[in-house]
């Protein structure tokens, strides 16, 4: 059905994920999308890549879009929320770090299980030896690895938005239920990808940060939209009042809209191609 003014959505904000949302098999961005991005930016919608990935590791999509000279091109949302980076100013506007006690039980915990762990910051990955593991999540998100001496005490007196344990699923299933035990409300847990588990400060997230975002900029959540397909998507396909969920996504993310559509009419919830 074609939109009527009546009833066209009233959005100021689109947060995009890039893995498996935004980004094809190839890792890149369509032209075709591209040119719709860049035409609603034009329209004054902001348009804000929203990844787990480093900043440094966004730039080339950002270069792709080509908005970012742009007011509504300014803004990306980094390490799953954790940080909120204004590329006018060319700093972050918003930063969250995990406690450096839960940094040291989560790598003692991994360490257990036979797993490595990694900490970010804006352009390099962290971690105590490289590993197939670690390579891989270089590789993806397309910035610099360091292996570091002395690692405990490099978590002990560093902050760091995120940590991220990789290895293999069944292994990290069994340790993100015991963290999750033992942590409680001092962390949020999830596994992103199957080989993928990530630790972040508490009450952080895309939603989060969209939130943040938007009350700086003065929209209202109702007048926001994400894309999204992971379980790093769930608070922003939450809170957004249009949230998006991709028809790849997980089975929860999909549910978990329709539940929350239920609940809250206002808002809405799109599972799409």
């Amino acid at each position: 059905m074609k939109k009527t003014p009546e009833n066209k959505l009233n959005v100021k904000l689109i947060a995009l994920d890039l893995d498996d949302t935004l980004l094809n098999d190839e890792r890149s961005i369509n032209s075709k999308t591209v040119k719709v991005l860049q035409a609603a930016a034009d329209k004054g919608i902001y348009i804000v890549l929203c990844s787990g990935r480093a900043e440094d590791g966004i730039l080339p999509f950002v270069r792709k879009l080509n908005i970012a000279g742009k007011e509504t091109g300014r803004f990306l949302i980094a390490i799953n929320g954790c940080s909120v980076f204004d590329m006018h100013q060319r700093k972050q506007i918003y930063l969250k770090s995990v406690d450096s006690d839960i940094l040291l039980y989560a790598n003692q915990e991994a360490e257990k299980s036979g797993l490595d762990t990694e900490v970010y910051s804006p352009d390099v990955i962290f971690y105590k030896k490289e590993t197939s593991w670690t390579r891989l999540d270089v590789d993806m998100c397309h910035v610099k690895g360091q292996v570091v001496e002395n690692y405990e005490t490099f978590l002990k007196n560093g902050k760091f938005p995120k940590m991220l344990i990789p290895g293999e699923p069944e292994k990290l299933l069994i340790l993100q239920e015991k963290m999750k035990k033992e942590l409680e409300n001092r962390a949020v847990i999830f596994i992103s990808k199957p080989y993928f588990l990530e630790l972040l400060p508490p009450k952080c997230g895309k939603g989060e940060a969209i939130e943040f975002l938007a009350g700086e900029l003065g929209i209202s959540m109702d007048q926001t939209m994400g894309f999204g397909d992971s379980m790093n998507d769930e608070s922003m396909i939450r809170m957004c009042g249009n949230g998006i969920a991709m028809c790849n996504g997980l089975d929860y993310i999909k549910k978990r809209d329709c539940e929350n559509l239920s609940v809250n009419s206002k808002h809405s919830r799109t599972v799409i191609k």
